[in-house]
């Protein structure tokens, strides 16, 4: 994957930007499954994966106000280790990430 085919999946949201953008800066995909949304980010390699998912959640579930019930997933695979980088996780520009809740919903 690569930056280019990441902005050009549509996206009902502006980009959430937490490294402003420019040289050494990722930009990757997340998808949240059960609103079926996605959105943008800007980041350094740097980032924590917890910084990513906290951002996200922030801004798509504001008075949720548990972080412990949702795990963001890379290739299938839920990335355990949240103080770990982006980059030191396998994160590359261009991944798409799932964000999903940690157990599974009843349907109603």
């Amino acid at each position: 994957m690569s930056t280019d085919f990441v902005t050009q999946l549509r996206a009902s949201r502006p980009p959430i930007v937490l490294t402003p953008a420019g040289a050494g800066t990722i930009t990757l995909r997340v998808e949240i499954a059960e609103i079926w949304e996605t959105v943008r980010v800007v980041a350094d390699p740097d980032t924590t994966v917890a910084e990513v998912k906290q951002r996200v959640v922030t801004d798509f579930f504001p008075t949720h106000g548990f972080l412990d019930e949702f795990v963001l997933k890379l290739r299938g695979w839920e990335m355990l280790d949240e103080q770990l980088s982006l980059a030191r996780a396998g994160v590359l520009d261009g991944s798409i990430l799932l964000l999903a809740y940690r157990r599974r919903r009843p349907v109603r």
